[in-house]
């Protein structure tokens, strides 16, 4: 019978701390994300503002060569990064391919204007600044006008912001899930070794000494956590360079060993406050209460 129970109680023991494991990894696979994108939030940001692109539309009596001059114009230009011609031709290729080779058939003459594809810096690209600058470019009397997404640029600065407040949520979830399975493997851990502790009280060991053991196991098993989710974060690493080569780019091998130490940090640290509290907790009990 004792021996049956004692197989129950391991293989609750397994249960339960493989089940603090994965919470765990899972809670600092988030920390991992949500450091990398506060470490880089500024870089990423960059990155998908210098790819948003504003099409200066010129009137269909501008020349080419008019509109090379005013390119010229627009690269003088404090906001700009980066420009690119679109000559009438080029513009038909690209119509033609969107819309079929025979699109122009229906037109006397190509609808298709000059233009000039640019692209802003960084910090002009926000709703007020976009009305500013359209404003300026438009004022030309070359410029019919200035065409950009301006839905997609709200819900970039929109999305960044959800992005991270579901980040927090879900780790403040993750880390309230993981602390009641720490719990839980720590309770039957010090049920398992009830008479070790109790023999230790008796003969006056404080609580720190009794804690030592205990500590020492989740110190590890917080290790054993953070190398899982660091695996699993140059695992997520490795698609997204497969997906967005150039957003890859973004994060340095330095930056990377400064999250890989913040995720292993964070598994120590809330492996082993989780026990103090709670194996000082217990310890603190009547025997009864302990033990059943």
């Amino acid at each position: 019978m004792a021996r049956k129970e004692n197989k129950i109680m391991k293989r609750r023991m397994a249960s339960a701390y493989l089940s603090s494991l994965v919470s765990i990894s899972l809670v600092l696979l988030l920390v991992g994300v949500a450091a990398l994108l506060l470490i880089n939030s500024k870089n990423v940001s960059d990155y998908f503002k210098k790819n948003m692109k504003m099409s200066v539309m010129y009137k269909p009596e501008v020349t080419e060569q008019q509109a090379l001059e005013h390119r010229t114009v627009l690269d003088s230009m404090t906001f700009v990064a980066t420009s690119e011609f679109i000559s009438r031709s080029r513009g038909e290729q690209e119509m033609k391919a969107m819309l079929g080779e025979d699109f122009l058939s229906v037109f006397e003459s190509s609808p298709v204007p000059v233009s000039t594809e640019i692209t802003l810096r960084p910090e002009y690209v926000s709703a007020d600044s976009l009305e500013l600058v359209t404003g300026i470019i438009g004022k030309s009397p070359l410029v019919e006008e200035v065409v950009f997404q301006k839905t997609l640029i709200d819900a970039l600065n929109t999305n960044l912001r959800k992005i991270s407040a579901i980040l927090l949520i879900a780790i403040v979830l993750l880390l309230f899930v993981s602390s009641v399975l720490i719990g839980n493997t720590i309770r039957l851990n010090v049920y398992d070794k009830r008479f070790t502790v109790h023999t230790m009280k008796l003969v006056g060991a404080t609580k720190g000494f009794i804690r030592k053991p205990f500590l020492v196991k989740s110190a590890f098993m917080g290790l054993f956590a953070a190398i899982i989710a660091i695996i699993m974060l140059v695992a997520l690493l490795f698609l997204l360079k497969k997906e967005l080569p150039q957003l890859f780019e973004l994060f340095t091998p330095q930056m990377l060993v400064v999250v890989m130490g913040i995720v292993i940090a964070s598994g120590i640290i809330i492996c082993v406050a989780s026990t103090y509290f709670l194996v000082g907790k217990l310890v603190s009990l009547d025997k009864s209460d302990l033990y059943y």
